[in-house]
């Protein structure tokens, strides 16, 4: 039990984030109204992704450092599970903007940014397809797991920075904060942000444990 505390915070805190964030009272701003309520869950979870694919780098230049099996498999299942947040970002994300933009795509930088950064990780698995040689797809792919952050980064935060963007936070438009004056939105934000990222963190470390014991059988076959 005392291990596994984590895993019972993860449900407690998506739990009180799917009830408190779709119970409670939020700001009645303009345009957004209701829809506000997927700050909750766009926004935590490519905070959840950006999290994970770290995870993934960290374990990408500690096999470099030192070559085994296992950090491979953890950078390459955290970097899955960082492009499913990644995609769930996305169209949760898109459905927003269709209520607040009029449109499901509207060539946002912001979006058009999270877009390209999608392409090279799904590319990212693309590459680790095609190397038989264990060694070999371990090398390679962590180089480029290091690049794809690398470059995931600016995409996100920095270039819809210096140009217009419909995007809050991005080319001179408010972020929430500068409304939430009462820290409603906060109560279940920052809950929200942890819970998404602990949950990738958990099925990274299922999968992880899975595919080990998956190639030690293979290995004593």
């Amino acid at each position: 039990m005392k291990k596994n505390w984590w895993k019972i915070l993860t449900v407690l805190l998506l739990v009180f984030t799917v009830a408190v964030g779709m119970l409670s009272d939020v700001p009645r701003l303009a345009i957004l109204n209701e829809t506000i309520r997927n700050l909750y869950f766009h926004v935590p979870m490519w905070f959840g992704m950006i999290l994970i694919l770290l995870v993934s780098v960290v374990y990408s230049i500690k096999y470099l450092r030192k070559p085994s099996i296992k950090n491979d498999i953890i950078a390459h299942e955290a970097a899955k599970v960082g492009i499913l947040f990644g995609v769930l970002g996305i169209v949760t994300g898109m459905e927003w903007a269709k209520f607040t933009w009029g449109e499901y795509w509207s060539n946002d930088p912001k979006q058009n940014g999270a877009a390209i950064g999608l392409l090279i990780y799904f590319a990212y698995l693309v590459l680790r397809s095609s190397f038989a040689e264990q060694q070999q797809r371990a090398r390679i792919s962590a180089v480029y797991n290091i690049f794809a952050f690398a470059a995931l980064i600016p995409l996100l935060f920095i270039l819809p920075r210096l140009t217009d963007s419909l995007h809050p936070g991005n080319g001179g438009n408010p972020g929430f904060n500068a409304y939430d004056l009462d820290s409603s939105l906060r109560l279940v934000f920052y809950p929200a942000v942890l819970g998404w990222t602990l949950l990738g963190i958990w099925i990274v470390n299922v999968k992880s444990r899975f595919e080990l014991l998956r190639q030690r059988l293979y290995e004593n076959v």
